[in-house]
């Protein structure tokens, strides 16, 4: 076992060993494809219902079995909270590890019922069941994937870096984002209509369910974090004791770090439903929307490690989360409102303009919420805020804008966005600067549990102590 201090890095970079920056690049990656696996599988879905929907839910209306298909994508952000809840304390009791490699499986399983199952026409409803079984198993990976991940890599940080190395993870759901926008608009502008429908969306689902296991390999060999292992000779206590203590003992982290997941409602409406949201407000094709979203989306992928190093020099709360918000809240009704007119520049245009604005609140929020949090309680911190927040937010964004776009009132769309970042702003001015240019030696602003734990490694014999640095 390392030193905090050792473990987490220092401001000389000299002073940390080349095994263990090897090591740590490894864990990286590990961390970094595995959770670009979870969210590809995740936004495939979204972006390719309006090309599925009237295969596997077939109805007397196109946009009747679109909202089918919205219904049982949300049913996975119904899950996800539960599956936040009862596991996120078992990835603190039991390492963040175990927790991330269990999850990729199931989503990867998800992808591949959901790209393997046969249409409506050939099996019935055991079509649409297959698919609820799908999103309900991806719901419960993706309840316990993000806030393992973000605990994985900011535990694996140098302690200057932190910022950079946090925005890994929401970096690495942005290339997912794209690669899955990428995959949907290859598809349609690949296909005709008809072999599109039948089997050519097919494809990037089974792609996902592929790669997952490459995933599954990397995250299988990664090494778990330094804190964990110094806080579990600590604190032994069970899963369910560790959600006592979070709800006891941390009630405004829990808030805080809400705030900071909740305008994943703006991210999902211009991740999955934007593309749908133009076609079907001003009729322009999807595959040209898919595409003018890659490009937007290669900007956020720029943006998030961008911001992510910046805010190890210049601060967590002070500049991003807040820039963000008001960003959002500043910018989205007039993009919205600029889609009516007409040409592919134009969706360029809002497409980018909306992932900038998501770019900046997207960098730093994983690394906030996991300095909120000590050791013994992050994963379940982060994840019951989190993943609540999801659900309510987040799973029924598509579906809340298609009920307005439905009822002829699109740019409510809009409004509803910008009531609930405009919320979360409030409460950004309460958060305490978590960023620093130092070298402390925890994650959190105080985690006594993991400099006792560091204390008794230290305190070991010379030949055990070599033993633990061997692993």
């Amino acid at each position: 076992m390392k030193t905090s201090k050792q473990a987490l890095g220092s401001a000389d970079p000299s002073a940390v060993p080349a095994k263990s920056e090897h090591r740590r690049n490894i864990n990286m990656v590990a961390g970094t494809i595995g959770h670009f696996v979870e969210w590809y599988d995740w936004y495939i879905y979204g972006l390719l219902a309006a090309v599925f929907s009237s295969q596997i839910f077939p109805s007397d209306s196109p946009f009747a079995s679109l909202i089918a298909a919205l219904l049982t994508y949300a049913v996975g952000f119904v899950v996800r909270p539960l599956s936040g809840i009862i596991i996120s304390p078992l990835a603190d009791r039991f390492g963040r590890r175990l927790i991330l490699t269990l999850s990729i499986s199931g989503m990867a399983l998800g992808a591949l019922i959901i790209g393997l199952t046969p249409s409506f026409a050939t099996i019935g409803y055991a079509a649409p069941v297959l698919f609820l079984v799908a999103r309900i198993l991806q719901g419960i990976s993706a309840g316990s994937e993000a806030q393992s991940a973000i605990a994985f890599m900011v535990e694996h940080a140098p302690a200057n870096r932190r910022g950079l190395f946090g925005s890994f993870s929401n970096m690495a759901s942005g290339f997912a984002t794209l690669a899955a926008t990428g995959a949907a608009a290859l598809v349609t502008s690949s296909f005709a209509p008809a072999d599109l429908a039948a089997w050519g969306w097919r494809i990037p689902f089974v792609a996902g369910g592929i790669l997952g296991v490459v995933g599954l390999i990397l995250r299988a060999r990664a090494e778990e974090t330094p804190e964990f292992e110094a806080t579990a000779l600590v604190d032994q206590k069970s899963a369910p004791a560790r959600l006592m203590d979070l709800l006891r003992e941390h009630p405004k982290a829990l808030l805080q770090a809400a705030a900071l997941s909740a305008p994943a409602v703006a991210y999902y409406t211009w991740a999955t439903f934007l593309p749908t949201y133009a076609k079907l407000t001003t009729g322009r094709d999807l595959a040209s929307t898919l595409a003018g979203s890659v490009i937007g989306l290669a900007l956020l992928v720029v943006i998030v490690p961008v911001c992510g190093a910046l805010s190890d020099r210049l601060g967590r709360r002070k500049i991003f989360p807040i820039i963000g918000a008001i960003g959002m809240i500043v910018l989205f009704y007039p993009l919205l409102l600029l889609l009516n007119q007409p040409g592919f520049g134009v969706y360029v245009l809002v497409s980018a303009s909306g992932w900038v604005v998501l770019g900046i609140w997207q960098s730093i929020y994983p690394t906030i919420q996991a300095e909120l949090f000590p050791a013994a309680v992050r994963v379940s911190g982060i994840g019951f805020a989190h993943q609540i927040v999801i659900a309510v937010f987040g799973g029924t964004a598509p579906l809340i804008a298609a009920a307005f776009v439905g009822a002829g009132q699109p740019m409510l769309v809009a409004v509803y966005m910008i009531a609930i970042v405009a919320l979360c702003l409030v409460v950004y001015f309460t958060l305490p600067e978590t960023g620093n240019r130092g070298d402390r030696a925890t994650v959190a602003l105080a985690d006594p549990e993991v400099l006792e734990g560091e204390h008794l490694v230290s305190s070991t014999s010379p030949a055990t102590d070599g033993a633990k640095h061997s692993r």
